[in-house]
């Protein structure tokens, strides 16, 4: 799809990534759904974005996950939206992660772990993000941060952030983002109907517009059709349902307006920010 712009924010261009264009993948215990290119959906389009490598939203089914596997020279963070799903890997971490808890695994020069949904009745909903380390060889490292829905609401909160950011630490589970090794910044929020937030393009440190990935979660269940249920308007043009997205592109100062047009369902949003 071209570019979109609106007469609101006309500098600031705007690329849809409808949910049913995505990849998609189900057998007996997962459905999943793939933003960009993975072994089984292969897409020259969309091989990357900035340092963004992957972005899956996966439903497990109870009593089942992926089993123990390896990984390296990858930052890879996953963002719960409901259930539970344990997290255990070769740094001896062991952890049960919910609604609310972001966990960033720096991969470095390798580990390995599984991730399974040990609940017997209900599945778990997440969203697990593959990024580009900005240095290779990295000792590998695990970080857990939670933020509630409280938080979150009507306000962009930054969860994930470079390492250099402000109120970024790297204690395994402390306050603020969590800290990752490539140029993004994740944030989440919950929008109430006729509410609207706004994020401003920071400035770049390359004569290339700035990047940003608008994320709809399809929070009120799995969909493999067109997009429905909670609706967000961007810019005051484009509108997207849970489980479409939007590549955006912003010079310094830019705003990226996003609005919840929907009459009934909060919207859950997740906006990185991309140099």
């Amino acid at each position: 799809m071209s570019n979109l712009t609106s007469p609101k924010y006309p500098s600031v261009k705007i690329e849809a990534r409808p949910s049913h264009e995505r990849g998609q993948y189900q057998n007996s215990w997962l459905k999943a759904f793939h933003s960009f290119s993975v072994p089984s959906y292969q897409d020259k389009r969309y091989m990357r974005f900035g340092s963004i490598r992957i972005i899956n939203e996966d439903r497990v089914a109870p009593s089942n996950g992926f089993g123990l596997h390896p990984h390296s020279e990858m930052e890879i963070f996953t963002y719960i939206v409901s259930g539970e799903l344990e997290h255990k890997d070769s740094m001896g971490n062991v952890e049960a992660l919910k609604r609310g808890d972001v966990q960033l695994t720096s991969a470095g020069t390798g580990i390995r772990h599984s991730e399974s949904n040990s609940n017997a009745s209900h599945e778990a909903h997440l969203l697990q993000i593959w990024a580009y380390p900005s240095t290779d060889k990295l000792t590998p490292a695990y970080y857990t941060r939670h933020f509630t829905d409280e938080e979150k609401k009507d306000t962009l909160v930054r969860i994930v952030a470079p390492f250099n950011s402000r109120g970024v630490t790297s204690e395994r589970d402390g306050a603020g983002p969590a800290p990752v090794h490539s140029p993004i910044t994740l944030y989440a929020t919950l929008i109430s109907p006729t509410k609207s937030v706004t994020h401003v393009f920071p400035a770049s440190v390359s004569a290339e517009p700035r990047k940003a990935y608008v994320q709809l979660p399809q929070t009120s269940g799995h969909n493999a059709g067109e997009a429905r249920g909670a609706r967000v308007r961007l810019n005051g043009g484009l509108e997207l349902s849970e489980g479409d997205a939007a590549f955006v592109w912003g010079q310094e100062g830019d705003i990226l307006e996003i609005e919840n047009v929907g009459s009934e369902l909060v919207a859950e949003v997740l906006v990185f920010d991309i140099e």
